[in-house]
């Protein structure tokens, strides 16, 4: 018993492997797993063995401090929380210190913004080691102000990094995590924000962005909006509210909203100069005869306007084809454009990327045998490729037609010249980094700290 730590309910703790120097948990012999808040999970290989990266803003109600952290990765399990709720969590060894004693424990990674406590202490992680007197806090005292200052707040007022997030759906996409970790790389403190996580109070004097459990997230520098075609009207009115709280958007809201309306986004595109193929729409399916001539006839390309990577595009290689395709869309009543086919381009298509204003790579897209899209998500291959003068001409003028910052642009080699296919707000990392071995994250960060003027 002499060697038992006598704890209260509550006690401060630290984590000296992770960095942790203080934490106040909650101790509690009622639940079996331990638990510690952390935000911007991420797994990697280290040494060929799996780890776990995340952020953790030790102090309750404090978003400016924040320690980065990693450890090996042990488990992943499903964790039944106080309130019944199940949750898969990535579980991690690390050495627990409190009363001057340090033994390793198990720790499941979860986010604590809705609790009371950073750190929930289970009895599995006190067993034969702790007693606890739940009637008492503190046993063990508690660090003064000017202690936590020196931890936390001390470094934060010498921080240059800006405080940037990431609005998007999936943290373990490519696009999403490569993003993270070029904007930590360059000394920013990223967040990963869940659209669905975020709701907003609309209100002329305060308004505000709350994120699941209350935490309000008025206090960043930038965010980049990587908003899936399925959220774009949610995720272009939280994209608005930040823009009204002065957060600098990458791609602002409406440049987003446009770029996703195809039709309205190829009649700025002409406004502007920039040449398409030839294209028609219409809404009668009585005039369908009329709208196959009037893009030269068959073979042709039928689009739905709500399609994305590929996805509702069909070829019709007949007259009689082209028909019933595009009287079926109608029948459904869809949207559609029909657009004239470019054979010569044998399944091939170039994507640019340009951010803030020049085209930092480009590859080239090729279908696979028997298909003519060339969408790498519909098994498409990329290569490096020489772009013209003409075809960078084209996209940094697409880009800014749209006022995007970031911007995929989707151009065909034709026998009349480079035609642009499409302007995408939300192009994918994956493809283009692999094919051209170029930190395309890295510049989308350098174009935020552009905006600030931030060395």
């Amino acid at each position: 018993m002499l060697d038992k730590v006598i704890v209260g309910s509550e006690e401060w703790c630290s984590f000296p492997t992770l960095g942790i120097p203080t934490i106040k948990a909650r101790v509690d012999s009622g639940a079996k797993t331990s638990a510690l808040h952390a935000i911007n999970i991420a797994t990697f290989e280290k040494n060929s063995e799996n780890w776990v990266k995340f952020d953790i803003n030790p102090i309750q109600n404090n978003a400016k401090a924040v320690i980065h952290c990693e450890a090996p990765l042990i488990d992943k399990r499903v964790v039944k929380s106080s309130s019944g709720f199940r949750e898969q969590r990535y579980v991690i060894k690390t050495k627990l210190e409190i009363g001057g004693k340090t033994w390793e424990i198990e720790v499941t990674l979860t986010n604590r913004d809705s609790m009371g406590f950073r750190m929930l202490l289970g009895r599995e992680a006190m067993s034969g080691r702790v007693l606890v007197d739940p009637e008492q806090r503190y046993l063990l005292g508690q660090p003064t102000t000017e202690k936590l200052k020196e931890y936390y707040y001390a470094s934060e007022e010498q921080k240059k990094g800006l405080r940037i997030g990431l609005l998007a759906s999936n943290p373990e996409l490519y696009s999403n995590k490569r993003i993270m970790e070029a904007g930590e790389l360059r000394g920013h403190e990223m967040h990963f924000l869940n659209l669905k996580y975020c709701y907003m109070k609309l209100d002329a004097t305060k308004p505000e962005i709350h994120y699941r459990g209350g935490k309000v997230l008025n206090d960043f520098d930038a965010i980049i909006p990587r908003i899936r075609p399925s959220m774009t009207y949610y995720g272009c009115a939280l994209t608005r509210q930040f823009e009204a709280l002065k957060v600098f958007a990458l791609n602002n809201a409406s440049a987003i909203t446009q770029s996703r309306d195809k039709l309205f986004s190829l009649q700025l595109l002409l406004n502007n100069g920039v040449d398409i193929p030839t294209t028609g729409f219409a809404n009668s399916p009585l005039d369908t005869d009329d709208l196959i001539k009037m893009v030269g006839g068959s073979p042709l390309i039928v689009k739905l306007l709500e399609g994305t990577q590929g996805k509702g595009v069909v070829l019709a290689e007949t007259k009689k084809a082209a028909e019933s395709v595009i009287n079926a869309f109608k029948s459904l009543n869809a949207n559609i454009l029909v657009q004239e086919f470019i054979k010569e381009a044998n399944g091939k298509d170039l994507r640019l990327f340009v951010v803030d204003g020049k085209v930092v790579a480009a590859m080239q897209r090729e279908a696979l045998p028997g298909e003519f899209r060339a969408n790498i998500h519909l098994g498409g291959t990329a290569s490096i490729v020489k772009v013209t003068a003409d075809e960078k001409r084209i996209a940094i003028k697409a880009a800014k037609a749209m006022n995007l910052k970031v911007a995929g642009v989707d151009i065909i080699r034709s026998a009349k010249g480079p035609l642009l296919l499409e302007v995408n707000s939300s192009p994918g990392l994956e493809g283009i980094e692999g094919a051209t071995q170029k930190d395309i994250a890295g510049e989308m960060i350098k174009a935020i700290e552009k905006n600030f003027k931030w060395k």
